[in-house]
């Protein structure tokens, strides 16, 4: 089997990504919220244009899949008639904006936000992977999400770090964009562009200048569960799958007024309170969300073998409820979890190598492992 190819880039709207199911297009909805009428409207046009089914992205985006060439023109209108995309297509393709899950009209991380969207078309042209953070809400809960500038709370208040540094830059609201700038800038510079990603440039010995790490990051916060929270309810979409039809169902069930995007394949009914859901995990510790899998055989070409059953298998064996062991990826690429887990499973000509402690892309403890046989995550 061939390597896989990896793209540098991620599908947007007006770039969409040829997958086994046709054309997966992604949808970046500004501030990672959508009202009750977008997301409705949303859903309709995936039954319409797609296959029916949406992804919940690790970066609290919307897919839809299984789009054909002849209708993306008509899907992109459609799209922006609902106000979900950007006029220019380069502003769109780099508009990988993670927000606080509690953010609020008019609070810093809403008004950095904003801020952040003018800037965008003055930063120089950077890779199409890389991202902000806005993780600035009452709790760190994005340190752990896909990021290479982060906006956090340090020990003297607001700062801009650097993805993989351990501390960060104090800066005002005033002066945080010019500071972004300077760093997307000094990235560049240095070489950032042949690592493409920040965490991976300062892993080469780029050093960053020393005034820009003096401030250290709070503590990360625990990991978010689905359940109520204090302005509606939080659910979960297991592997990030959500089925068109079923998703409009609960939204007008639920009388939600907002949907709103969250990592960790969580999303955020607002005005709704929710006890049942089928098809959504609606409460703690369920398996479903324990583990990441991607499409999968068929529906990535570069797969060769389904993914998702078996890890639904293997995560109701897991003995833990709050961290995720276990990534079952179709190719070396890792796109469901492109990091270390204490499980990995990576397809390779119709069978499993075994990964431990470590990401798809790293050499394997055993291969070649039949799918049929692998019963027990504790016994890997």
């Amino acid at each position: 089997m061939s390597a896989p190819i990896v793209k540098g880039w991620c599908p947007g709207a007006h770039r969409p990504m040829l997958s086994g199911d046709g054309l997966v297009v992604r949808v970046r909805p500004f501030r990672a919220e959508l009202t009750a009428e977008q997301a409705l409207a949303l859903c309709d046009l995936a039954r319409r244009f797609g296959s029916g089914a949406l992804d919940l992205t690790s970066r609290a985006n919307l897919q839809i899949r299984g789009v054909d060439a002849e209708d993306h023109p008509a899907l992109l209108a459609a799209l922006d008639a609902l106000g979900l995309i950007d006029a220019d297509p380069a502003v769109e393709a780099h508009r990988n904006i993670l927000m606080a899950p509690d953010w609020a009209k008019g609070d810093l991380t809403h008004r950095l936000h904003d801020a952040l969207l003018t800037t965008l078309p003055r930063l120089p042209d950077l890779p199409g992977k890389m991202g902000f953070a806005l993780d600035i809400g009452t709790e760190a809960w994005l340190q752990a999400a896909s990021a290479d500038f982060r906006f956090e709370i340090g020990t003297t208040g607001l700062i801009l770090r650097a993805d993989g540094a351990e501390g960060g830059r104090p800066v005002t609201e005033a002066t945080a964009m010019a500071a972004l700038v300077e760093m997307a800038a000094w990235f560049v510079d240095t070489g950032g562009l042949r690592a493409g990603r920040m965490a991976r440039h300062l892993q080469t010995g780029s050093a960053l200048p020393a005034d820009w790490q003096v401030a250290p990051p709070r503590p990360a916060s625990a990991p978010v569960e689905p359940g109520p929270a204090s302005i509606g309810t939080i659910l979960g979409a297991p592997f990030g799958a959500l089925d068109a039809a079923a998703l409009s169902k609960l939204i007008r069930d639920s009388g939600a007024t907002h949907l709103r995007l969250m990592t960790d394949r969580l999303f955020l009914l607002r005005g709704a309170r929710v006890t049942e859901a089928e098809g959504f995990v609606t409460g703690p510790g369920d398996p479903a969300m324990r583990a990441h899998a991607c499409p999968g055989a068929p529906y990535c070409p570069q797969a060769s073998i389904e993914t998702r059953p078996l890890a639904m298998r293997l995560a109701a064996t897991a003995r833990t409820d709050h961290t995720v062991p276990l990534h079952v990826s179709g190719c070396a690429k890792g796109c469901a979890h492109p990091r270390a887990a204490a499980i990995t499973l990576v397809g390779r000509d119709g069978r499993f190598d075994l990964v431990k402690d470590g990401a798809p892309w790293d050499a394997p403890h055993a291969a070649g492992l039949d799918p049929r046989t692998i019963t027990d995550l504790e016994d890997l």
